[in-house]
């Protein structure tokens, strides 16, 4: 079953490494018995559905999580193993759309008008109006 990322990638069954083992959590006596933790690993250093720009966006981004070159996730929310494939799937489906994304656009700083300012300034006039009138008229 191939791992569709995006529309431009695609990630073949072939590339991706499945471990199984034993999970904690609910589950009972059942736990016991049943590998039902998820282990998922795709190489994306060694893998032939990146292109070159791909690889080199995904290791400079994803340089933390990778261990020479690989990528791992894991998944153990639930009891069945099936349910535990699919998050691991989609996990791994976040993580590389996420890493492959274009950056956000910079923000480019202004400076506020000259009216927005004058707007300001008034209301904190007004406030300071409002604070004044409240306090206790001076003993004289």
């Amino acid at each position: 079953m191939d791992l569709e990322v995006s529309p431009a990638l695609t990630i073949p069954a072939s590339e991706l490494g499945w471990r199984f083992s034993r999970s904690s959590g609910p589950g009972g006596q059942h736990v016991n018995t049943s590998d039902s933790r998820v282990e998922l690993s795709w190489n994306v250093a060694g893998s032939a559905a990146l292109s070159d720009g791909q690889r080199l966006r995904l290791t400079s981004r994803l340089g933390q999580r990778l261990i020479d070159g690989v990528i791992t996730v894991s998944a153990s929310e639930r009891r069945s193993q099936l349910r535990n494939r699919e998050i691991a799937l989609a996990k791994l489906s976040a993580l590389v759309a996420g890493a492959l994304a274009p950056d956000a656009a910079r923000r480019r700083a202004t400076k506020p008008t000259r009216a927005s300012n004058r707007r300001r300034l008034a209301a904190k006039e007004q406030r300071a109006a409002t604070k004044q009138q409240r306090r206790r008229p001076p003993a004289e």
